[in-house]
């Protein structure tokens, strides 16, 4: 019988048998490494619609959150209790590992998009008049200017955030470690430059 099958999925051989230095320890770090593997897989697919990604990129993440849970798992083995099964209780480690993983994610899609707006988008929004589309493609024009020139990198944040997609407050405000009134605040100086700017280059009135 090889080493993995003589392990034990009771919950009181798994800290024991994963404390181990030789090749029991190897064979039941492994076993764990599959199953928590699974959960990863199967967390990430019910989370799916939050991550503009898929295939080798969504298994690489599985892949990383498995990694980092295992450690985590055999650095805390001594606070395992007994009140559960011990895969129960390894289980969470990696749900939050693969919850941690998800939300840098989408931090980080979030502030590219935030980078680059679709400005393509946003000159669409003038209706089907050709005049009225052309003054609204310049206007459009004159501010990507503007808010690429005038304002900083956290203003650009925020305006492109709350001013063009819509984004919560409150949401972008936990992103960046942040509050409502401080981005309000952001966003008021942003939009005084921006004025400031078009009225310069005699698009304000234009609005």
């Amino acid at each position: 019988m090889s080493t993995a099958a003589q392990v034990s999925t009771a919950p009181r051989d798994w800290p024991r048998a994963l404390a181990g230095t030789g090749p029991e320890g190897e064979a039941a770090a492994s076993r764990l490494h599959a199953l928590l593997l699974a959960v990863a897989r199967r967390e990430l697919r019910r989370r799916r619609a939050q991550l503009p990604i898929a295939g080798p990129e969504l298994d690489d993440i599985a892949h990383q959150a498995t990694d980092d849970a295992l450690v985590a798992i055999v650095a805390k083995l001594g606070e395992f209790r007994g009140e559960s099964r011990f895969t129960t209780w390894a289980h969470r480690f990696v749900v939050f590992e693969v919850a941690a993983k998800v939300g840098r994610h989408q931090w980080r899609w979030r502030a590219q998009r935030a980078a680059e707006p679709d400005w393509e988008l946003l000159a669409d929004r003038s209706g089907p008049d050709p005049t009225r589309r052309s003054e609204w493609a310049e206007l459009v024009a004159a501010l990507r200017r503007a808010v690429d020139e005038e304002l900083s990198d956290h203003q650009r944040r925020v305006f492109v955030a709350l001013a063009l997609e819509g984004s919560p407050p409150e949401e972008l405000a936990a992103e960046l470690g942040s509050t409502p009134n401080a981005l309000y605040k952001a966003l008021s100086d942003a939009r005084r430059k921006l004025r400031a700017s078009l009225a310069a280059s005699g698009h304000l009135t234009r609005v």
